[in-house]
């Protein structure tokens, strides 16, 4: 059961189109978004749809993989850890933010495809 302790899975469409950057330590990271659809009855029987948003980051060749076939509006799924971290920006303030470490990550269906026209 220790292997579960801090485990996100989630299956959703990429908002935007990833950033993928190579840093001067030689490493490749990749950051975007996915959104998650929940649809549930409100109390006058109308069906509602509540949409999530989730902070992505994938390193390595997780990163080389969303780099070569992620695109804006692409199902996926992915497996990683829940992650808070905080910054400064240049004007003082502290930011925190809240992302998903993906380890693993799966293409399913075919919008959003980079390899494919109009996409």
């Amino acid at each position: 059961m220790s292997t579960i302790r801090n485990k996100v899975q989630l299956i959703g469409n990429v908002g935007n189109a990833p950033e993928v950057r190579n840093l001067e330590n030689g490493k490749i990271v990749a950051s975007f978004s996915i959104a998650t659809n929940e649809f549930f009855k409100n109390s006058q029987g109308e069906k509602v749809q509540n949409t999530q948003w989730h902070n992505i980051v994938a390193w390595g060749k997780t990163a080389e993989i969303v780099e070569q076939y992620v695109g804006k509006g692409k199902e996926i799924a992915i497996e990683g850890k829940l992650t808070s971290r905080s910054y400064e920006t240049t004007e003082g303030e502290k930011k925190y933010v809240t992302e998903i470490v993906a380890n693993e990550i799966l293409l399913l269906g075919n919008a959003g495809s980079k390899n494919e026209p109009g996409s």
